[in-house]
């Protein structure tokens, strides 16, 4: 029986502990807080995106960083090897939107006890405490060194300590200073799927507006190329803008301060259409003061911001609006432009992208390639994507191989 131990008792520690001892290991799970996965109860606002339904050529897509090093784990452990998982623990899951898989409670608190069950199933060992070091020999790993003189020898480690986001969830990246200790090259932790501060402060004002079903893209600002599109949601905040589409733009575009995202309010009707509809609108309110007019077009928060932008003085009357001032208001509509600040700091990020190099990883065991004995598994590793279950799916999967191959 080899003794295995498991730095970091989130999603991926959880599940290559669970693998590990399921494969006849005695099995020690090390974490610094209180309670296990305590980020996991933070996703997808509390709820749990736990995994999409997609193929595994829609994971791929959707993993902008380092795709190809994911082929092996996510074919050993996919994403209907992870809903069967928790289905046989007594989770009931389901589908929404995008391919998005939830509990059907739509508490994270629900897959966070199937894990913590599974561990006291195969008897892991869970001990509270910081490792600083992790101990090699002549022939690879053998033990681990807590604060203090405490140590545990050891036949192999798994790194899951996480990536450097959500800090106060114990995401600190000690991990990469172990790693780097023993050769491995970091590439420098930046966030990711991150929210975007604004340089107009005016749309701070907007707060709390949440936008559905609105086109959205990111364009360099010096040749006005478009370097990302989506669809979906977003939503203002008191530094700038946030949500799905926003946080995935931040995924993709990752040198995004100084460019420009520019939002299609009305992204289900053409320019000529608008026109049409925004004519039908005003004979209906002829006698009405422009901001009144647009009732039916946008939220009321909007509306100011709107009408400055469109140049057309608030209370000027509709029947005195002109065909320019018409297709000032359809331009504004379907090209509502807001330039990037800078990305909020990594601390505000749902992932980290960086880590350790997955050239030092073998990607069908997650093996160190320079520590024998060594594995790797979730944020520490370099590799991240966009929204819709695939980080997290990225975290159950390197950590499985990882587990069957400790």
């Amino acid at each position: 029986m080899s003794k295995v131990v498991v730095i970091g008792g989130g999603p991926a520690g959880m599940m290559a502990a669970i693998t590990a001892a399921k494969n006849g290991n005695k099995v020690t799970l090390i974490e610094r807080n209180d309670i296990l996965g305590k980020k996991l109860l933070i996703t997808g606002k509390g709820r749990c995106n736990l995994t999409n339904s997609c193929d595994i050529d829609g994971f791929i897509a959707n993993i902008p960083v380092n795709a190809r090093f994911m082929y092996s784990a996510l074919k050993a452990f996919d994403n209907h090897a992870l809903m069967e998982f928790f289905e046989n623990r007594g989770v009931k899951l389901k589908e929404e939107r995008g391919g998005r898989i939830f509990p059907e409670s739509d508490k994270a608190m629900e897959i966070q006890s199937a894990l913590i069950k599974s561990l006291k199933t195969e008897g892991v060992e869970i001990q509270r405490g910081r490792v600083q070091k992790i101990l090699t020999d002549e022939n690879g790993v053998c033990g681990v060194a807590f604060e203090g003189a405490k140590k545990i020898l050891c036949d192999s480690v798994i790194l899951a300590t996480g990536g450097k986001s959500y800090p106060l969830t114990g995401s600190t990246g000690d991990g990469y200073a172990m790693a780097k200790e023993l050769g491995h090259d970091i590439v420098p932790p930046k966030p990711s799927l991150v929210p975007l501060e604004v340089v107009d402060r005016s749309l701070c004002e907007l707060q709390g507006l949440s936008l559905r079903n609105i086109g959205l893209k990111v364009k360099d600002q010096s040749n006005s190329k478009v370097l990302y599109e989506d669809f979906g949601e977003m939503m203002f905040t008191h530094f700038g803008i946030t949500g799905p589409t926003v946080l995935s733009a931040s995924a993709f575009v990752r040198d995004i301060a100084g460019k420009t995202v520019e939002l299609d309010l009305k992204p289900a009707l053409s320019e000529e259409k608008l026109e049409d509809r925004i004519k039908r609108d005003f004979e209906m309110y002829s006698n009405k003061d422009f901001v009144n007019a647009l009732c039916d077009l946008l939220p009321s928060k909007m509306i100011p911001i709107v009408a400055d932008r469109c140049g057309i003085p608030h209370t000027k009357k509709v029947n005195q609006i002109t065909k320019e001032n018409r297709r000032k208001l359809v331009e504004v509509l379907k090209h509502f432009t807001i330039e990037i600040k800078c990305t909020r700091p990594i601390a505000e990020a749902i992932v980290t992208s960086g880590g350790v190099s997955v050239k030092q990883i073998k990607p069908s065991t997650m093996e160190s390639k320079l520590v024998t004995g060594l594995f790797f598994a979730g944020e520490i590793i370099d590799v991240d994507a966009y929204t819709g279950g695939f980080n997290l799916q990225i975290a159950f999967s390197t950590g499985y191989m990882a587990g069957m191959n400790a």
